[in-house]
């Protein structure tokens, strides 16, 4: 009896009752994988039409182009562009405005707001 002790040998495989095909092998379990190994390297070419990196271009501020500086709170039309549908204001990285000119640009939306210029929130 004291040479059959109830202690198990470690098994090879990943010991949660994997298929055997997969022993010796340690993937994060959920998720689709594809057809490519795991942490190997992602097929050049960015997408099914395979031209290469995808290139954004850099956006640049709309009113330093222009040289505008005050950004007037009563030109609606000039604010909605920055205003989403729900009555957000988009933020910089989206609409690609600089720092103070979004600063200048949330004040007069928020001014625009105020005197009923420009809905708080969108109408449902």
């Amino acid at each position: 009896m004291s040479d059959e002790t109830s202690v198990k040998a470690p098994e090879t495989g990943s010991g949660s009752g994997a298929p055997s095909g997969q022993s010796g092998e340690s993937r994060p379990s959920g998720g689709y994988q594809g057809n490519r190994p795991a942490g190997g390297p992602r097929p050049a070419g960015g997408g099914p039409g395979g031209r290469g990196k995808f290139f954004r271009r850099k956006k640049v501020c709309k009113f330093c182009t222009e040289k505008i500086d005050a950004i007037p709170y009563r030109d609606v039309r000039l604010l909605q562009g920055f205003v989403a549908e729900r009555g957000k204001i988009v933020p910089r990285r989206l609409t690609g405005v600089c720092t103070t000119h979004q600063r200048r640009l949330t004040r007069a939306i928020k001014q625009a707001r105020n005197i009923a210029l420009l809905p708080f929130a969108a109408r449902h």
